[in-house]
C-alpha cells in the first residue's frame, strides 16, 4: 500500500493506517527533533507534538512534496517553537541561580570535542542551525529544506556554508591543540 492510500485511510478514521504511517516516519522525525533539541525528553515531546499536529492537519497535505518532507517541516517548526519556550524558561531559571550566588561551570576545564561541537551548533543562529542539522546531520536535500522552511534552495546552501564557516571558526582553537 502506498502513502497516498494510507493517508486516505487515515482520513477516514482507520487507526491501523495511522499507526502504519506513524511507524514509517517516527524514527526520522525523532532524529530531526533530537538534533534540534539535543535532549532526549525534549525530542520525544517534539516528536509527539509533530504527529499530533500532522494528523490534525493531514487533510491539508496536498502531496506536492513527500510526506516525509512535510513532516520534517512540521517537526522543525514544532522544535523551534518548543526551544523558544524552553529558552525562556531556562533564562528565568538562570536568573534564580544567579540571585543565590551559584555559578555555572568551573572555568578552565576543557570539554571534549563532542561537547564543544554540540555547544557550537547550539550557538548558531536559528536559520543556520536548522539548515545545518537538516542537511549535514539528517540528510535532507537543499530542495527539501527549501520546501520545508519556505526558502529557496540557494538560501539553504548559503546558510549551510555560513554555518560550517562559523563552526570551523568556533572549533579552530580545539583543532590547533590537537595538531601540536
Amino acid at each position: 500500500m502506498n502513502e497516498s492510500q494510507l493517508i486516505s485511510r487515515v482520513l477516514t478514521g482507520d487507526s491501523e493506517a495511522a499507526r502504519e504511517l506513524y511507524d514509517a516516519h517516527v524514527d526520522r522525525v525523532f532524529r530531526l527533533c533530537y538534533r534540534m533539541a539535543g535532549e532526549d525528553h525534549l525530542a520525544q515531546d517534539f516528536t509527539q507534538d509533530t504527529f499530533v499536529r500532522a494528523f490534525t492537519k493531514l487533510d491539508t497535505f496536498r502531496g506536492e512534496s513527500a510526506l516525509g518532507t512535510w513532516l520534517g517541516a512540521i517537526a522543525t517548526s514544532v522544535s523551534l517553537n518548543g526551544l523558544r519556550k524552553v529558552k525562556r524558561f531556562r533564562d528565568r531559571e538562570v536568573e534564580l541561580h544567579e540571585d543565590t550566588g551559584r555559578t555555572a561551570r568551573t572555568k578552565g576545564v576543557e570539554p571534549d570535542l563532542r561537547d564543544r561541537l554540540h555547544h557550537a551548533i547550539d550557538r548558531l543562529p536559528e536559520g543556520y542551525r536548522t539548515v545545518f542539522v537538516m542537511h549535514d546531520l539528517e540528510g535532507y536535500t537543499h530542495e527539501e529544506i527549501g520546501g520545508a522552511l519556505g526558502v529557496k534552495a540557494g538560501t539553504s546552501k548559503s546558510q549551510l556554508f555560513r554555518a560550517r564557516a562559523r563552526l570551523r571558526e568556533e572549533l579552530s582553537d580545539f583543532a590547533e591543540e590537537w595538531a601540536s
